[in-house]
């Protein structure tokens, strides 16, 4: 029994076993690993950098990317080529890039579960030129993010055919849109949960959905208002899936609730101050950037 476990005594956090201090890690996140756990000790440095560590990444963050002194892009490139290859699921907030969301896709042929959340500078054309790389593809979440035109639903769904989760959250919009439903409808067929919330589909779109997804069971339409819950549309969804979340249901457990008024108040802001250059550098950890790699100068055990 190592001697962390041994009753009545205080134990060193390097001498649990690997395999448990990995379990350990894996609940901090990618950022907090890069920026802290590693530079414990060698014995966890040694933990951090087994690829079984990066099968899934997690880098989202609270949005003020303005008071951090590393660059979550850089960090992000990083942490995939740590993964070699395995990586299967990573989730990315505020920051995300085309050059990112390429980078990632060729070394991540076997990704399984994309999300992006508040990407502002995506492009639909970055988009759909990494998303044909990611065949394996069985979840995705563009929650929030810039992308605008149905093109790359289409592109997602024609180069995932195993795509089973969609996310498609959005500030509400009360325009009439079917063009992202029926997107879903002609390429998705094999979705089992679809989230739209705040999407401006109509019922038009919405039977277009339930005509082409035969095996839909979660329906997420909270404060899609162009729906219209009449007997017909009504009868319809409750039959053919088996959890629905109506327009004006409660959005309680709903990650994002609130932040409609985020986005109001940030575009009543003056323009955004000139970025900063940002250093992933320190005394113990030097990154490098041409050759993604990196060097361990000096830790005590």
């Amino acid at each position: 029994m190592p001697p962390v476990m041994k009753r009545g005594r205080h134990g060193n956090w390097a001498d649990l076993p690997p395999e448990l201090m990995s379990s350990i890690l894996l609940r901090i996140g990618a950022i907090d690993i890069l920026e802290n756990a590693q530079r414990v000790c060698r014995s966890w440095r040694r933990v951090c950098k087994d690829p079984s560590m990066w099968s899934k990444i997690d880098m989202l963050n609270d949005g003020d990317l303005e008071d951090m002194d590393y660059d979550l892009e850089i960090m992000c490139r990083h942490a995939v080529d740590r993964s070699q290859g395995g990586l299967v699921e990573i989730d990315i907030g505020y920051f995300g890039t085309d050059d990112l969301l390429n980078y990632i896709a060729v070394r991540s042929s076997n990704l399984r579960s994309l999300r992006l959340l508040m990407c502002d500078t995506l492009t639909d054309e970055g988009f759909m030129e990494a998303v044909v790389k990611l065949p394996l593809l069985e979840h995705l979440e563009v929650s929030y993010c810039s992308l605008s035109e149905e093109d790359f639903l289409k592109a997602a769904g024609q180069s995932c055919p195993n795509l089973k989760t969609l996310k498609l959250n959005s500030e509400p919009q009360f325009k009439r849109d079917d063009d992202e439903a029926l997107a879903i409808a002609e390429t998705m067929p094999g979705l089992r949960h679809l989230q739209l919330y705040g999407n401006g589909l109509t019922n038009k779109g919405l039977n277009a959905i339930l005509d082409a997804c035969p095996h839909l069971l979660h329906l997420d339409l909270r404060k899609c208002f162009r729906v219209h819950f009449d007997g017909d549309m009504a009868k319809r969804c409750f039959e053919r899936v088996k959890e629905l979340r109506q327009p004006y249901d409660p959005t309680d457990d709903y990650p994002f609730d609130g932040f409609e008024r985020t986005i109001e108040e940030e575009a009543t802001e003056d323009e955004e101050e000139e970025e900063e250059d940002y250093s992933y550098d320190s005394d113990e950890y030097v990154y490098d950037v041409d050759n993604c790699s990196d060097t361990y100068d000096s830790c005590d055990d």
